[in-house]
């Protein structure tokens, strides 16, 4: 090769070093703007993944919270006869309005909740509470649920279904506490009703006592012609609700409310002579009273067993269950010495605070106040709406008296059935009674009584 070429190939050479260098320097621009797409492309899809993610987790909440407004828990003591019935009717009107949330009935049986209010008691220490659960109208209520902080209130249902024009004005004080009500209201039962059988009295020629002197007239009667115990009694909470119709026949009202407000004296003559009118009435008592359920002693006067007993009016719910008509198998009055006056309970459900399911329990308590509810359940539980707008067409000749008596007589509450005293002071009278019912001893009872109303009760 010539050596004059040497300089141009230098330099050609040179050129083409340089276009390559350029070209390389061109290249990580264009790789640049790749990852940065790339990179974009990357974070979009985890953002995206990200949100899927997050919309899984929004679902799978909501189905939870689907799933724990499928079903409502309510908790009572209505498991047999007209009571049991009652509910059922009840629960088919819930059925119907709300199909897609199951009712879980965690009904417990035991008369007067005696079994059921322990079982609740040791579910709410728990912190295990139902959607919702029976209480009565009273101190029951106020003096134990609502003191102890465990109840929401339900104004807000009263004033959406306007009911505060339809319960009664005697019975909202008695759900209520400074302003709040606490309670829905289901019903309204008679304590102070004597069931007595009509052919008994009628072949031995008595007529329905009506005071307690021609009560025991009539119980020494019966006995005479072979009868040994007249009166049917059940276990020791039937006891008790024998024990304060016999207060109310033997104070009479005034004496007997001054005794739940504590203008009255548990230590009087007057409530000795009482207690002594009660340990009197014992004497034609069943000896195997403390054996029988409340059915059982009701059944012994259909039966013809016996011809009295003395039993809230969810009895005339049970007579008409197992096939007696009025009248006829059955006939009632008010306890002797009781007549003009009414003593009261009333069931009602409540909303606790931190409901598992609170809006199906919101819709429970709808139904329980409802027209419809209160039409279903009460002509078969055997006791009056607490609504003043019912279908009277509905029920039956007892529960028509009643209505009529609720409207016109003077109304007292009952002391068994949580409206006069508190969990506390009751358990400290029952427990005087149990003792009582052991010993027959009138003047430990009302030892007992007053140490029980100054412990507990208003005397404190």
């Amino acid at each position: 090769m010539s050596r004059k070429f040497t300089p141009f190939i230098l330099l050609l050479l040179f050129a083409m070093l340089l276009a390559a260098c350029g070209g390389t320097a061109d290249e990580p621009e264009a790789s640049d703007t790749d990852s940065a797409d790339t990179a974009a492309d990357t974070s979009a899809d985890d953002e995206a993944m990200d949100e899927e993610a997050m919309d899984e987790e929004a679902m799978d909440e909501e189905m939870s919270d689907e799933a724990m407004a499928d079903t409502v828990e309510v908790f009572s003591w209505w498991t047999g006869g007209g009571e049991a019935a009652g509910l059922e009717a009840m629960i088919e009107v819930f059925a119907e309005k709300y199909p897609d949330i199951t009712f879980e009935n965690a009904a417990v049986a035991g008369g007067a909740g005696t079994n059921a209010r322990a079982v609740l008691a040791t579910r709410l220490q728990a912190g295990d509470a139902p959607d919702s659960w029976q209480g009565h109208a009273g101190q029951e209520l106020i003096g134990t649920y609502v003191a102890a902080d465990q109840l929401e209130p339900v104004n807000f249902l009263f004033e959406e279904n306007g009911w505060l024009d339809v319960m009664p004005e005697t019975l909202i004080p008695l759900i209520s506490q400074d302003g709040n009500i606490y309670s829905v209201p289901v019903n309204i039962h008679r304590a102070n009703v004597m069931w007595y059988n009509p052919t008994i009295l009628a072949d031995n020629g008595i007529e329905p006592p009506t005071t307690l002197d021609d009560w025991f007239a009539a119980m020494d009667a019966l006995q005479a012609a072979g009868m040994d115990a007249p009166l049917a009694m059940g276990e020791q909470w039937t006891a008790m609700h024998l024990f304060e119709t016999v207060l109310l026949a033997s104070l009479g009202p005034d004496g007997y409310e001054a005794l739940w407000d504590g203008s009255g004296d548990w230590g009087s003559l007057e409530v000795t002579a009482a207690l002594e009118d009660y340990a009197k009435v014992l004497t034609y008592v069943n000896s195997d009273a403390s054996a029988l359920t409340w059915q059982d002693a009701s059944q012994l006067v259909v039966n013809g067993d016996a011809a009295f007993n003395v039993m809230g009016d969810w009895a005339e719910g049970y007579f008409r269950e197992i096939g007696f008509e009025p009248n006829d198998g059955y006939g009632w009055t008010p306890v002797p010495g009781t007549n003009g006056n009414f003593q009261f309970l009333s069931d009602s459900f409540v909303l606790p605070k931190g409901a598992p399911h609170r809006d199906a329990a919101i819709a429970w308590l709808t139904v329980a106040g409802s027209i419809e509810g209160q039409d279903a359940f009460n002509p078969v539980k055997g006791s009056i709406p607490a609504r003043s707008d019912a279908d009277r067409s509905l029920y039956g000749e007892y529960l028509l008296s009643a209505m009529d008596d609720w409207a016109n007589d003077r109304v007292v509450g009952s002391l068994t059935h949580g409206v006069v005293a508190n969990d506390a002071f009751k358990s400290e009278i029952d427990t005087a009674l149990g003792l009582f019912l052991a010993d027959g001893n009138v003047e430990g009872f009302q030892s007992a009584l007053v140490a029980a109303c100054a412990s507990s009760g208003p005397c404190q």
